[in-house]
């Protein structure tokens, strides 16, 4: 696979002669951001160890920096810690995306009726743009998700803002970009009719009435669309969810 430089500069020279803290702090944010979209995407595969030496000249950047974006990675759960062993893409797995929505729907529909009862006129302003900027990307175009991504991010936290715990809403954003691997998958799925947009409009449209119930009932349905779809997909045999082989020996 070709390399990725990060500053367009083979050998990562640039990070060599740029010893300032931000434009360290830049590079590593590069190179996290860059290993996490290989990560979403499939092109790391589960379970697939994390060779930094190999890895650095693939993102044309030093092993520091790499070792630096992977502990990012780490503390987002999509790679896992093996002791002394390095890195290793998290697994995937059906129990866990199960899992993961759960707690999506049991924290983000309290969160967000807790959001629409203490929200005022900026918290409807910041629904209402999200939702505009979200929907001028849906019918969602396969070379423009990650746009997507950040926009969906965007819209679910907007409408949690009105929400008071930062510790609720911290812990949301890390289910919801954790759910993105999964969100990968079922977007690939041949023939799938789902209708994102409408749900995303659903939920915007009871959520400004102020219609606290059916606001909720509508994220519940949008949270669970996805593992819905890929468990009948598997049932079906239309997908399999990779899984790398551990390498004897570690």
């Amino acid at each position: 696979m070709a390399k990725r430089s990060i500053l367009n500069d083979p050998g990562g020279r640039a990070e060599a002669a740029a010893g300032s803290p931000t434009t360290s702090r830049t590079l590593i944010e590069r190179a996290y951001e860059h290993l996490r979209g290989d990560i979403i995407e499939g092109r790391l595969a589960p379970g697939e160890k994390l060779r930094v030496e190999h890895l650095k000249e693939r993102y044309g950047v030093s092993a520091g920096t790499l070792r630096e974006a992977i502990t990012r990675l780490a503390s987002d759960a999509l790679v896992s810690a093996q002791g002394q062993r390095g890195f290793r893409v998290a697994p995937i797995a059906l129990e866990e995306l199960e899992d993961l929505t759960r707690l999506r729907v049991q924290l983000e529909t309290e969160a967000l009726r807790q959001s629409m009862r203490n929200g005022g006129p900026d918290w409807r302003t910041a629904v209402d743009e999200a939702f505009e900027a979200l929907s001028a990307e849906e019918p969602i175009q396969p070379e423009r998700r990650p746009l997507w991504e950040a926009l969906n991010l965007r819209f679910h936290e907007a409408l949690l803002s009105g929400h008071d715990s930062q510790w609720t809403l911290r812990v949301l954003r890390l289910l919801s970009r954790h759910s993105e691997r999964y969100r990968s998958y079922a977007m690939a799925l041949p023939g799938s009719r789902r209708d994102v947009h409408a749900e995303h409009e659903e939920i915007t449209r009871y959520a400004l009435a102020g219609q606290e119930a059916r606001a909720a009932l509508a994220l519940e349905a949008h949270i669970r669309a996805t593992p819905d779809l890929l468990i009948q997909a598997l049932r079906e045999g239309r997908v399999v969810l990779p899984q790398h082989a551990a390498e004897a020996g570690g």
